[in-house]
């Protein structure tokens, strides 16, 4: 086994161990607010969502990829192959479409009762939980074709055309054809990202805005500092900007890696590691706010 090897299998190892013990813990807190009868608010509902993205998105690619990196082979028949790429594509779209609503959600709710948001305020909520359980629907069915070009490295009988992930083999297409299903994917991704662009700019001047203007307000004895609406809001823009940075990345990596006939395996790995980074990070940044 080479060093690096060993390396990369460390890092796969770490980053799953560290993910899935963080979510864990979300996953305890909320089940301990249950059961004492506490409220959530709607952004926790959201959370719970976005947890449950992040425990496909680790151990569909973590486990894998660290069995993998430690040179196991045929752990995986093709049954499993295609269930395990099937769900993290799952994960991986439910985790950007719950991060966007979250950005969305609370930038309706800290805009001012005098904008055109007041009316939507008062069905926000309803519009929003229907548009995650579609984006869940929406993740199955975008997804189903994915998994069907996915085979086992051992059971591959023709070892032409085809494209290497670590344990899996994909079949390959014309340049066009692979563009096309990379924009395919890509397009939905691109539109939340813009829509979470848009909704963290639209916090960011209302915040601030209220800060100039408490600043000519000398003696009023509220700050909105300390108020839950800014504390929300500014773990969602934390959220939001990280998940920017990461998803970014990621989604260069796994073009480059869609277009590419014979990716290189450090390619592949740095997909990987980028693609598990949100989901490791999120829930100690929920924590620690």
């Amino acid at each position: 086994m080479r060093t690096s090897d060993i390396v990369i299998g460390v890092i796969f190892l770490s980053q799953t161990v560290v993910g899935v013990l963080g979510n864990s813990f979300l996953v305890y807190h909320y089940l301990l607010l249950y059961f004492m009868g506490c409220s959530l608010r709607f952004t926790d509902w959201i959370l719970q969502h976005l947890i449950v993205a992040n425990f496909l998105t680790l151990l569909c690619k973590g486990v894998p990829n660290t069995v993998s990196a430690f040179e196991v082979k045929d752990f995986l028949n093709d049954f499993g192959c295609k269930l395990i790429f099937y769900l993290h594509r799952v994960g991986r779209g439910v985790s950007i479409s719950s991060t966007c609503y979250l950005s969305v959600f609370q930038a309706i709710t800290i805009s001012p009762k005098s904008s055109r948001w007041t009316q939507l305020k008062v069905r926000s909520r309803s519009y929003i939980s229907s548009a995650v359980y579609m984006s869940w629907i929406l993740s199955f069915i975008v997804n189903i074709a994915f998994p069907m070009y996915m085979t086992a490295i051992w059971n591959h009988k023709n070892m032409t055309n085809i494209r290497v992930y670590q344990y899996c083999y994909s079949d390959t297409h014309e340049n066009a054809l692979d563009i096309f299903y990379a924009v395919l994917h890509s397009t939905p991704d691109v539109m939340f990202m813009l829509m979470m662009v848009w909704s963290s700019g639209y916090m960011v001047c209302i915040l601030y805005r209220h800060k100039k203007r408490m600043k000519c307000i000398h003696k009023s004895k509220f700050s909105f500092k300390s108020s839950p609406e800014f504390r929300a809001t500014k773990t969602i823009l934390l959220l939001v900007s990280t998940f920017v940075f990461f998803y970014t990345i990621s989604c260069l990596l796994q073009t480059n890696l869609s277009v590419t006939r014979d990716p290189d395996s450090f390619m592949v790995h740095m997909a990987s590691v980028f693609s598990a980074c949100f989901p490791t990070v999120s829930p100690f940044l929920v924590n620690s706010h």
